[in-house]
């Protein structure tokens, strides 16, 4: 019995989330019912992924692992599963995030809980579909499924101009989706292979003309940066993170733009290395005015939320800047700062959420002198604020220097000409670490405002973190102290499959 669950893990996986908002229909309309019910398919998921890391997965094999392979439309449309370095980190920051955003929405999901709990676990069904996802369609399939839980997640549960903010993602996210389902096909007839299995596309790829491969790279790229969120395409973001509950942003920011993060490792690197070789320099340009551009959007934001948004789309510039860099340091770095935010968002949008809850506003200039009300938030906010910050020996440093050190080392940019005693890698971190510098500005910033100086007397009589809040934020900065301090218990992972990667786009490169 053991063995077959090993065997069929990731469907298992797939499956319990499937089956998980079927069983909540059945339930009583009862919050703590359903979120107890919830929380046993959350700890069965994480329990499954943890069983099959430390059993059957070989973090040293960069290979496919886990491979389940069924038919479905023939031999054209496969259901194939499979998992990776890349994809099992992805997945397991889904799975630690779930039960911990599943704890903070204890005082969310009153209004409709069935409905809040399934719509929950459907998103969870898309994202690890996404991250396991080995044919393309059905890649395409499980990416379109998020779209219609978070949408509800915002329009309901969400803030005074939900509506808005939900039909800003809609469009942003539909927008997208029309981006991947072009690429797919281009990439389905063009290739000839009559198959959508990702690893004989990914051989294929190399032999389509040069204009569809630049066709086919660019609308996934285009999909995938609405999604990270990316300047032009970052603007849906705070606006969702703003009118989205708490739990909703926790996973929002910790785990759904890491998926826009993932579909460019996995696609436009593993399908078209030679034209990400090509246009490598803009993306890191791109990249540099996403850190320093949101950081210093960050400066001039009342709201509390939207400072966080902003933060996230700056630090998902990293990602950018890592893959651009094609170097082993830029490409692990890119992957550890996906896991790291993951954690560090959220915690982050938790205690937001937490002095939300308790003032009704987020506005930074209602507050003041928060310390003596509320010590144990403000012990959070600082530990969660000095990671944000890439403080050392915390897993916020990890990511950001390994990107650093990636795009300053980079022999592929010191190929490209400048007149300036420095070549473009260097000069992209030059400009990227005013970010750095502006993240410790805002966010120090924020919390002298919030929890410094003169003491607001109106939140005189609030109530401190809850137990369940100690205990979501424990876990998350558990986390974040253990891979700063020892990172290679993360980069351990995924290092075999990321390196397996550059080494696709190193083969095209000329030494």
């Amino acid at each position: 019995m053991f063995n077959f669950f090993l065997q069929h893990s990731l469907s298992i996986i797939l499956i319990a989330s499937i089956v998980a908002p079927v069983v909540i229909s059945f339930l009583p309309s009862k919050e703590h019912i359903c979120r107890k019910v919830t929380l046993i398919f959350s700890l069965f998921i994480l329990a499954n992924i943890l069983i099959l890391i430390f059993t059957k997965f070989d973090p040293s094999l960069p290979a496919l692992q886990c491979v389940e392979n069924y038919r479905w439309f023939g031999d054209t449309i496969r259901i194939k599963l499979g998992c990776d370095g890349l994809s099992i980190a992805m997945v397991l920051l889904m799975a630690i995030l779930l039960p911990v955003t599943i704890i903070a929405s204890e005082s969310i999901a009153k209004e409709k809980p069935k409905l809040y709990y399934s719509m929950l676990m459907l998103l969870t069904t898309s994202v690890l579909g996404v991250f396991v996802a080995q044919d393309l369609f059905l890649f395409f399939l499980f990416w379109e499924l998020e779209l219609i839980p978070m949408y509800f997640l915002i329009a309901i549960w969400g803030g005074p101009n939900r509506e808005y903010a939900a039909m800003k993602f809609l469009i942003y996210t539909f927008t997208a989706g029309i981006c991947m389902f072009a690429a797919v096909l281009v990439m389905f007839f063009a290739s000839g292979a009559g198959t959508f299995d990702m690893e004989v596309l990914s051989k294929f790829s190399k032999n389509i003309p040069y204009t569809f491969q630049v066709a086919s790279f660019f609308l996934f790229f285009v999909c995938f940066i609405i999604k990270l969120p990316s300047f032009p395409f970052h603007t849906w973001l705070p606006d969702a993170h703003v009118e989205a509950p708490t739990p909703v942003s926790m996973l929002l920011a910790g785990i759904l733009l890491k998926m826009g993060g993932y579909g460019i490792y996995r696609i436009c690197v593993g399908f078209f290395p030679d034209i990400l070789a090509e246009f490598g320099l803009w993306i890191a340009l791109l990249g540099a005015v996403n850190i320093v551009g949101a950081a210093i959007a960050c400066l001039v934001q009342d709201d509390m939320k939207r400072i966080i948004a902003y933060s996230s789309v700056s630090h998902m510039g990293f990602v950018l800047l890592g893959v651009a860099s094609l170097t082993a340091a830029g490409f692990s770095g890119g992957i550890f700062q996906m896991f790291s935010h993951g954690l560090i968002s959220a915690a982050l949008f938790m205690l937001v959420g937490t002095l939300y809850e308790r003032t009704h506003t987020r506005l930074i200039s209602d507050y003041g002198g928060m310390t003596k009300y509320m010590p144990k938030c403000f012990y959070f906010f600082t530990l969660a604020s000095m990671a944000n910050l890439a403080l050392p020996a915390l897993s916020g440093f990890v990511g950001e220097s390994l990107v650093f050190y990636g795009a300053f080392s980079s022999k592929y940019f010191a190929e490209f000409p400048t007149r300036l005693y420095f070549n473009y890698g260097q000069i992209c971190v030059l400009f990227s670490s005013l970010g750095v510098i502006l993240t410790a500005g805002y966010m120090l910033w924020l919390l002298q405002k919030v929890f410094m100086g003169p003491e607001n007397t109106r939140w005189s009589k609030l109530n401190d973190l809850r137990l369940s809040e100690v205990a979501v934020l424990s876990i998350l900065m558990a986390l974040v102290i253990l891979y700063g301090v020892y990172p290679f218990s993360l980069s351990n992972l995924y290092e075999p499959s990321s390196k397996a990667l550059l080494d696709i786009v190193t083969k095209i490169i000329p030494s």
